[in-house]
């Protein structure tokens, strides 16, 4: 699934979407920035409740698709600017973390 089709999917939206065709192959849920750097693949779908600007930096190391804000979390106006100058999209979502993933993978 293509992140723009992800943020097309009810519950779903779009906060910064620099290459929205990107392909997601996997998901991955965590907000310890060092463990996810370390663990999650490329072209996953990072859930997070993170919004600090060390998210962007976390999500091009690891080279994720994109990164969605769960449970309704806001980001900063300078962290969605940054994001965009990096080509990191992000999608926000009102959902728990969990409700997030599996509504993804019903939806592939």
């Amino acid at each position: 699934m293509k992140v723009s089709e992800l943020a097309s999917i009810e519950g779903f939206g779009t906060i910064a979407l620099p290459d929205g065709e990107r392909e997601i192959s996997g998901v991955y849920i965590g907000d310890l920035l060092s463990w996810v750097m370390g663990r999650a693949k490329a072209d996953d779908a990072w859930i997070t409740i993170m919004s600090n600007i060390n998210i962007v930096a976390v999500a091009s190391l690891a080279d994720v698709a994109c990164i969605i804000l769960a449970e309704g979390v806001q980001l900063d106006a300078a962290v969605t600017e940054t994001a965009r100058s990096k080509g990191v999209n992000i999608l926000s979502c009102s959902m728990p973390a969990y409700e997030a993933a599996k509504t993804f993978f019903e939806k592939l």
